[in-house]
């Protein structure tokens, strides 16, 4: 980010260096183009086709005027030059031009290239980019069953509706699942059904008794559940004859209101069809790009240490790289004792006083058949630790 931020700068340097220059360009230019056409109004008052002695020396000075000033905006321009040059300095200055050095073409070897490629014909299927997808699996050669496609077309048949604001598709598949929504307890039907009965508010007076009606038919369920939201909804009522935009309620005819429904139209189908919110690829890419900078300061120091076989013999990265909350998908647990990650082999327990620690750091404190707690007095029998899932 830091890199990106200093290369924003140089080009913001030269953006603003264009702007002055074509501005003052503009300005000289229009001056010595009135000065020459007046220039031309008194020659040709003249008549006779002579000039005066007083309008030639005027007009060598003119000729002059425009020499300088070519003259002067060449240099301006060749200094536009220089900043634009200082862009690809700072391009080469902040960013590695070769990754290879921190790539492993074993990696992507096998069946992983079958991963990789199926990785991504899904992302092209999410993003509704069918004829690519196609023309990828025939390319790689995947076989993929027509039910690992369907629910793709589903979710971008039901998005390209509500990007067009028609609820109908996105409503009868929700009436569809509703058992299933209410499971996982979605607000996805309600926030369709409120988003319709803007729809009909937005319309004007003439569609309130249709709204209300609307309200009486599809509010009930929800009752229990958004009572104060649906009170809101009645109250605009008030407000339609005005316009809402504006009343108190402009909010609700805000765009956010469709952004918003598509997200969680995305993220309850996802959950519901059983797959992820995200893209496997953008996620992996949106790592990666987490990742590289610090992967190329500890190659370097690596190299500069003279290890660089360290990284080659494992599967694994040399050290552990943070790439936020948003890419922590699953509860870890370090052991206090061992400072070690849990493990399928090393899981946490539970100790009868409620500490966790790890499975090996049990084995270690464990002497003829008795555990005293690292953290507290109680002695106890290891056999009576239990194993956390997280």
């Amino acid at each position: 980010m830091d890199a990106c931020t200093a290369v924003g700068r140089e080009i913001d340097k030269v953006l603003s260096k264009f702007t002055s220059y074509s501005e003052h360009a503009s300005s000289t230019i229009g001056n010595l183009r009135s000065n020459i056409e007046s220039l031309k109004m008194e020659i040709e008052q003249v008549g006779n086709g002579d000039i005066t002695e007083a309008q030639a020396v005027i007009l060598s000075q003119a000729v002059g005027r425009v020499k300088e000033a070519v003259t002067r905006l060449s240099t301006e321009h060749r200094d536009l030059h220089s900043s634009v040059s200082k862009v690809g300095k700072a391009i080469d200055k902040n960013f590695t031009a070769d990754f290879g050095c921190i790539s492993n073409d074993s990696v992507f070897s096998g069946e992983k290239q079958n991963l990789i490629n199926e990785v991504i014909c899904q992302h092209f299927f999410r993003e509704g980019l069918l004829d690519i997808a196609e023309e990828h699996i025939k390319e790689t050669g995947l076989s993929l069953q027509d039910e690992s496609r369907e629910p793709y077309f589903e979710l971008n048949r039901i998005l390209a509706a509500l990007k067009d604001r028609n609820l109908t598709p996105a409503l009868q598949w929700a009436e569809e699942n509703r058992d299933k929504l209410i499971a996982q307890r979605s607000t996805l039907e309600f926030k369709l059904h409120r988003l319709a009965y803007i729809n009909l508010l937005s319309q004007g007076p003439s569609r309130v008794p249709q709204a209300i009606e609307y309200a009486r038919q599809n509010f009930t369920p929800f009752v229990f559940q958004h009572e104060k939201v649906i009170q809101s909804l009645m109250g605009c009522l008030l407000y339609v004859k005005g316009g809402l935009a504006n009343s108190p309620y402009a909010d609700l005819l805000s765009p956010h209101q469709w952004t918003e429904i598509c997200d969680v139209f995305t993220r309850d189908a996802c959950a519901l069809l059983g797959l992820s919110v995200d893209s496997s690829l953008a996620v992996c890419v949106n790592a990666g790009c987490t990742a590289l900078p610090i992967l190329l300061n500890i190659k370097q120091v690596m190299q500069q240490r003279q290890v660089p076989n360290i990284w080659n013999t494992k599967e694994e990265l040399p050290i552990e790289i943070d790439l936020g909350p948003s890419s922590r998908y699953h509860s870890i647990f370090a052991c206090p004792i061992l400072r070690q990650q849990s493990t399928e082999s090393n899981p946490p327990m539970r100790l009868i006083c409620g500490h966790v620690i790890s499975r090996d750091a049990l084995n270690k404190l464990t002497t003829s058949a008795k555990l005293k707690c690292p953290y507290c007095p109680v002695e106890q029998n290891p056999a009576d630790a239990i194993q956390i899932f997280f």
